[in-house]
């Protein structure tokens, strides 16, 4: 939260506003505060998290007596202001990926004297990226004033993160193509996509984005632990959605009851055979991460995996396998252990990557651990996206043929 100057008049402004109006009132505001400041947008990613799309203009209220006929969305063909704006080699996108401010153009180029000048500031909540801010000044910015500006961009990520269950505004701007129905409850699902805390860091990541059914992850962070599931859910469509929503909530329900892990297993074991009668059943990894120790409490009941580098070193945990959720009543699971040393780095996957194949072949162990080893310099909010990017090359650019879900798990042990 801000304290003082004028990234707390903005987030005063900010809390005080409607849930829908949250980038009007944020240009309102810096237009106030910061008088050079031509023009402001707010660009969400996107759910493939390839592209930034801004969020589209609020449209005039009708007069009382006109037609208030829903209106197709504006094409951004017709609207350059609402055209997209690839990730990849854009600068708005080095500010999204480095979750740090960058000027257009640069510093020094000469182009800051006499024209224009763009600033992009990360929006971000605990570790989660949101998008950027795109900032127009009509000359070069003041140090100063950027760092204020990335203050407010964190501002900006918790009011949207509170704003975001409160209006569909900003789900509809993420959105470059329809959800499936499936997909809409997956992504719902979700705790987040990212998440940060004294020591560690976590992101994770779901495709195919727009279509997937049952493949999804879970985590609580608390003061001393991290809890962490991470499901593979049979079938498709939205019956696998509806398996992995009751295996999630009942993961959820023992764990907040105060259930330890192996209870947490055996209560959502029970209440998915109930449900189904062993006919469908979910493949989970159920975690508790100590964030002191690195002690690692692990029940592996089924088939995503996890792997491990440690420096440039890429290893499998071993682990037992255990009975898949809901397959027969009254199963009891024991919990499993291994411990993390600071630095480590842990990436879960479920059989959508490392199972899958194509005219190539299987994508497999190997090309996995090479794919977790090239990405070891980057920060773990990029790994899940660099795995997932080599697993549709492995697929020619095809559709994955199957749901694959990847987690990234940072510990410094700090």
């Amino acid at each position: 939260m801000s304290t003082h100057g004028r990234p707390a008049m903005v987030e005063r402004a900010l809390r005080a506003a409607p849930a829908y109006s949250v980038p009007e009132t944020l240009a309102a505001t810096l237009g106030r505060a910061y008088p050079r400041v031509a023009s402001v947008r707010v660009l969400v990613n996107d759910y493939h998290s390839r592209f930034l799309l801004p969020v589209e203009p609020l449209k005039a209220v009708a007069a009382p007596g006109a037609d208030v006929g829903v209106k197709p969305p504006v094409d951004p063909a017709d609207d350059p202001a609402l055209e997209p704006i690839r990730i990849q080699g854009s600068t708005a996108g080095r500010a999204f990926v480095s979750r740090r401010r960058v000027l257009d153009p640069p510093p020094g180029d000469g182009g800051q004297d006499d024209g224009p000048v763009t600033a992009f500031v990360p929006v971000v909540s605990r570790g989660e990226r949101l998008g950027i801010l795109e900032l127009v000044s009509g000359g070069a910015w003041d140090d100063a004033v950027l760092d204020e500006l990335e203050e407010i961009g964190e501002v900006v990520g918790t009011a949207l993160k509170v704003a975001w269950n409160h209006t569909d505004r900003y789900e509809r701007a993420r959105r470059r193509q329809r959800l499936t129905l499936a997909a809409e409850l997956q992504w719902q699902l979700l705790p987040g996509h990212a998440c940060a805390g004294d020591g560690f860091s976590l992101a994770g990541h779901l495709e195919p984005a727009y279509s997937i059914g049952g493949d999804n992850f879970d985590w609580s962070a608390e003061h001393d632990h991290l809890a962490l599931t991470v499901t593979n859910g049979s079938g498709t469509g939205i019956q696998a959605a509806l398996l992995t929503s009751l295996t999630v909530g009942a993961l959820r329900n023992a764990r907040r009851s105060g259930a330890d892990l192996g209870e947490q297993a055996s209560l959502a074991n029970d209440m998915v055979h109930v449900r189904y009668g062993g006919r469908e059943f979910t493949e989970t990894l159920v975690m508790r991460i100590d964030l002191a120790s690195g002690l690692v409490h692990v029940i592996d009941a089924g088939s995503p995996r996890i792997l491990r580098m440690r420096g440039a070193e890429v290893t499998g945990i071993p682990l037992e396998q255990q009975l898949p959720l809901g397959m027969f009543p009254d199963t009891e699971y024991r919990p499993q252990r291994f411990r993390l040393e600071p630095g480590d780095r842990l990436v879960i996957v479920s059989d959508g990557v490392f199972s899958a194949r194509s005219t190539r072949g299987e994508f497999g162990t190997k090309a996995l651990e090479q794919a977790t080893r090239r990405s070891r310099l980057q920060d773990s909010s990029e790994v899940p996206l660099t795995v997932i990017d080599e697993l549709i090359e492995h697929h020619e650019g095809a559709d994955l043929a199957d749901d694959a879900v990847v987690v990234c798990f940072d510990w410094s042990g700090s």
